[in-house]
């Protein structure tokens, strides 16, 4: 499908908010700097409405504190309105697939849907993003992960909320796009599709952190072969993907690390993508070497014209996080990146 440089203009903008400044950084400069670089919606980070109820009720509130999340998501709802700002997303909602029948962890990822979705409807938005898992304790049955999500679709379907399920290059079991769709098909319910992300997509198909050149190696056929398979996924991605089921696309690039990371999980049990994901995410354009522009044009060919939302964890070319003095600037560096990211997808 040709992607015409017409049909992009009324594409949406958004941006997370856990993106901009710290969890410190109080939200309401997070969303005065997001609306006045010319964004519409915000994706909210759970830290940030952990944070902004902190703050505001004077004590540590706890993660499964519902009754005060959803009260301070009231408040930020407000925020946003006044801002001009549509919540598009609460995110992230980790681990919540593929936890064995009568497990702790399955117990507790259902009583976390239910206050996440009270969560929702304080705030006023209708989308939930869900990771695919990284646990290590999830069961790898596709029918058992479809099954999971389809419960969890069923109990957002009353409020008419939808699901959007991202693949996480560092996942245990769904890390790359085709993963995620194929049990977004399995689960076959109207509410629930993709969350694609341009980093997650490259990061995992075509990047890897642990090695010295920054791509992924040991594939015979060398560097040829990986951008033979890299172009022939996102062909596939832009002629398969029905657009209404991509509900969002999340952009960024990535630095390639100073040095590389070590493969093997780290103390918390981290992956490397994972700890690469977290702080070594520009916007486009930035210093990043990642084929961004080749995985929104993937996307635009399906005929997806919804939300582009920036979703970066920037903490300069060393990952040793940024001072955020001007949160302002850096937004309107974001949405320069977005417009210029823009052009270069069209045809």
């Amino acid at each position: 499908m040709t992607v015409s440089k017409s049909s992009l203009g009324s594409i949406p903008t958004c941006y997370a908010t856990v993106s901009i400044g710290t969890p410190n950084t109080p939200l309401d400069q997070k969303l005065k700097a997001i609306a006045d670089a010319g964004f519409q919606g915000i994706e909210l980070g759970f830290p940030d409405l952990l944070s902004f109820a902190s703050k505001n009720y004077d004590k540590d509130v706890d993660t499964q504190d519902f009754d005060t999340l959803c009260d301070a998501g009231r408040k930020i709802g407000i925020m946003c309105e006044e801002a001009g700002l549509k919540v598009v997303m609460l995110q992230p909602f980790s681990n919540f697939e593929g936890w064995p029948e009568g497990s702790e962890g399955r117990e507790d990822a259902f009583r976390r849907a239910k206050g996440w979705i009270r969560i929702m409807q304080a705030v006023g938005t209708d989308m939930l993003q869900v990771g695919s898992t990284d646990s290590p304790h999830a069961v790898s049955s596709l029918s058992h992960l479809a099954s999971d999500l389809q419960q969890l679709c069923d109990l957002l379907a009353p409020h008419k909320f939808r699901l959007a399920y991202e693949n996480w290059c560092w996942a245990t079991h769904a890390p790359d796009w085709k993963d995620v769709w194929a049990i977004v098909q399995e689960v076959d319910r109207d509410n629930i599709g993709l969350c694609l992300d341009t980093f997650q997509t490259a990061g995992g198909e075509w990047a890897d952190p642990t090695t010295a050149s920054g791509l992924i190696e040991q594939r015979e056929g060398g560097q040829a072969a990986l951008e033979k398979q890299f172009r022939g996924s996102l062909e596939a991605l832009g002629k398969t993907v029905p657009k209404e089921k991509i509900y969002i696309l999340q952009i960024s690039d990535a630095y390639k690390p100073p040095s590389p990371l070590d493969a093997e999980p780290d103390e918390q049990g981290l992956r490397p993508r994972g700890r690469w994901s977290s702080c070594l995410r520009p916007v486009p354009f930035d210093g990043g070497y990642l084929p961004v522009v080749e995985v929104a044009k993937a996307v635009l060919e399906t005929g997806f014209r919804g939300w582009f939302s920036m979703e970066v964890f920037d903490g300069g070319p060393d990952g040793q996080d940024q001072e955020w003095k001007d949160i302002g600037a850096y937004a309107k560096k974001a949405m320069r990146s977005h417009e210029r990211l823009l052009e270069a997808a069209a045809d």
